[in-house]
């Protein structure tokens, strides 16, 4: 499948973003396998069992995504972003519904990987980081930002940093600080 360049899709995704339908379908070709990615590595830090299946993952956020008709997208970067703000949403709802189906029984898990890990903890409750990253926006929206762009979105630090338009040392800084406050916020009540 063809990945297509980075201008060829950032200018596909100005001429959706003015009205032009035809670019959409241009452009579904040329990030479906990207966003395949997203959702299988997202699902993969999750334990064995998960109900949710990346191919649903991909097809939930493409329509919320197509749903969206007042972004005005900025550029490959931006697109990938708000996929995996929107994947994080879907995820942590499906969660929700199922801890709440099960009445408290076993919550959904996400495995965070060795490159992004909090310390000493590989597995994370996807309900619990999801309300301790709203705790840290209302603390540091961007720090809250960055976590959801390089964990859930799997974006680099330098593409964290573009879709920020913060310098690439700052992210680093900041996804340090934000990882080791997550890790005490999720450690408090265990």
């Amino acid at each position: 499948m063809n990945s297509g360049t980075s201008k060829e899709i950032t200018d596909l995704l100005l001429r959706w973003g003015q009205g032009e339908n035809a670019a959409l379908e241009s452009l579904v070709p040329l990030v479906y396998s990207k966003l395949r990615r997203l959702a299988r590595e997202s699902l993969a830090r999750e334990r064995g069992g998960h109900t949710l299946q990346s191919t649903a993952l991909v097809h939930e956020a493409y329509l919320r995504l197509v749903g969206r008709n007042s972004i005005h997208w900025q550029n490959r970067t931006h697109f990938f972003a708000v996929a995996a703000q929107l994947m994080r949403r879907i995820l942590v709802d499906h969660a929700r519904k199922r801890a709440a189906a099960k009445r408290g029984a076993n919550p959904c898990t996400l495995t965070l990987d060795d490159g992004i890990a909090l310390p000493q903890s590989r597995h994370i409750d996807l309900v619990r980081l999801d309300d301790a990253l709203n705790s840290l926006a209302i603390l540091d929206e961007r720090q809250s930002r960055i976590v959801e762009l390089r964990f859930f979105g799997g974006l680099s630090l330098d593409d964290t940093a573009r879709v920020l338009a913060i310098s690439t040392a700052t992210v680093k800084r900041e996804w340090a600080t934000a990882r080791a406050w997550l890790f005490r916020q999720m450690n408090r009540d265990q």
